[in-house]
């Protein structure tokens, strides 16, 4: 932002400076110019006037003197020339060499011989190199009997128009040399609580609601947004922390009321017949209880866990290690058959709670609401963009070759509570994928649902479970060196 506010004002600046300049560099050259030829003017006109005498006495070696000197001196051929374009006096061979590349001579010479005073040739921009010619009648309207021409060269008229512009592009450079010394320093000093409030707002978005937007740097303005959004934000932490409160504070004070309601309720099955309605409404009322209690308990799991933002690395092999034996057995007892396609020496972000109870919720996720026969769990590291670049994520995944769900469905199975009808018998509460989700969410990554592997008979594919988690770098410390926290 910093860079692109600078980029808007600096051409700015510079169109301001060039509508101001570009005139002033015109009037500048188009001075120079007119001094030139109004010097040149008042030559030719007191040449005139001694080649009208001249012509008039016959006696022309005075004035011939002076044209020479006056071309030995300034080095611009003079000349005098009668009504018929032939020259009668002055440097006749540098006169003849300088015409030759004037177009505008001949214009020029003919209306003087008719009486008039022309209008000056020559461009005085420095690329162009066309020479300044002027001419003046000798005599007044009728009587007018030849014509003072002078063809000077405009190199040193250019090369200080030049000059003067070069002067000019310096003193309009020191506003613009100016303007970004001080637009740097202010604009940075403008736009760092916008970058300190886009920073917060990034690590609030990531479930850190603890931080806070600096309120006493910038302008007043963004001083008082700062101020605004610390305000909100203690207010959302407070109302997050409530809430969490609540839900820790309503499951434990039911805890014990459950737990006496239930055992009041099985103290009455001795008293109950083997047969009978009531041994079946004693039944639901047991499973009732017991699924109340395992919601309690999912509840107080998720506001302790929730009320954790933090991450650390960890190695994939070390979570794996404490977690395939316990897999293998579940799935043996289950009749199912485990595979674990992991490569080794994968460190990645583990979320609030532990990877492996993530992982362990998938698996038991696999088993109980799947006919699978077969449960993978296989791993890989993601890149994004070109090869060159570094990886992004080590991706888990738990698939299984069961019943898996639509896709209308896996839409709605990282909601809170939900369950697919299919599984409304099944214990469970409907929390676990919510939770897992969210907390690999806190940790940077990402959890999605997709097809599992192809299911034996065909009829379709089975249920996958997709843990997208950025990826650690290994890095080499001494003994006693803490290990990398993530940023």
């Amino acid at each position: 932002m910093h860079r692109r506010l600078l980029v808007v004002l600096v051409p700015l600046a510079v169109l301001l400076v060039a509508a101001l300049g570009v005139p002033l560099s015109i009037t500048v050259a188009e001075r120079e110019m007119q001094e030139t030829y109004v010097d040149r003017l008042n030559d030719v006109g007191r040449f005139a006037s001694l080649a009208e005498t001249a012509l008039t006495t016959g006696r022309t070696e005075a004035l011939q003197q002076e044209l020479a000197r006056y071309h030995d001196l300034y080095g611009i051929p003079v000349a005098v020339i009668d009504t018929s374009g032939a020259v009668l006096l002055g440097p006749t061979r540098a006169y003849q060499e300088a015409a030759r590349g004037e177009p505008a001579l001949p214009r020029i010479v003919t209306a003087a011989l008719a009486g008039a005073r022309p209008e000056p040739s020559g461009e005085w921009a420095p690329w162009a190199g066309s020479a300044l010619v002027v001419a003046e009648p000798v005599g007044r309207d009728s009587e007018v009997i030849g014509a003072v021409v002078t063809i000077s060269d405009l190199s040193k008229t250019r090369h200080r128009i030049l000059l003067r512009w070069a002067q000019l592009a310096g003193l309009g450079l020191l506003p613009l040399v100016a303007l970004v010394a001080v637009a740097w320093p202010v604009s940075a000093w403008v736009l760092r609580p916008v970058r300190e409030l886009d920073a917060a707002s990034s690590r609030i978005s990531q479930g850190d609601l603890t931080i806070r937007a600096d309120a006493e740097a910038g302008p007043v303005e963004l001083r008082r947004l700062a101020e605004s959004f610390n305000t909100m934000m203690d207010a959302v932490e407070n109302a997050v922390q409530r809430q969490r409160a609540f839900v820790s504070d309503a499951s434990h004070q039911l805890r014990n009321p459950l737990t006496s309601l239930r055992l009041a309720v099985e103290s009455l099955e001795p008293h109950l017949r083997a047969a009978g309605n009531g041994r079946q409404v004693f039944d639901v009322a047991v499973d009732e209880l017991k699924a109340m209690q395992r919601l309690l308990n999912s509840l107080q799991a998720s506001a302790r866990m929730e009320s954790i933002r933090t991450a650390s690395p960890v190695d994939l092999d070390a979570v794996l290690a404490t977690r395939v034996d316990r897999w293998r057995a579940l799935t043996a007892t289950a009749g199912q058959t485990l595979t674990v396609d992991v490569p080794p020496g994968l460190r990645l972000l583990e979320p609030t709670g532990g990877l492996g109870s993530i992982l362990d919720e998938l698996i038991s996720n696999a088993l109980r609401l799947s006919d699978a026969q077969v449960v993978e769990v296989a791993a890989g590291v993601a890149t994004h963009g070109a090869e060159a670049d570094p990886p992004a994520v080590v991706t888990i995944v738990v698939r299984d070759d069961g019943q898996g769900i639509d896709a209308s469905e896996r839409a709605q199975a990282l909601r809170r509570f939900w369950r697919s009808p299919r599984h409304q018998n099944v214990s469970g509460t409907g929390l676990g994928l919510a939770i897992c989700a969210d907390l690999v969410g806190a940790a940077g990554g990402e959890l999605r649902l997709e097809e599992g592997l192809p299911r034996p008979d065909g009829s379709g594919h089975g249920f996958a479970a997709v843990v997208a988690l950025p990826v650690v770098p290994h890095v080499t410390s001494s003994p006693g060196t803490p290990a990398p926290s993530p940023s």
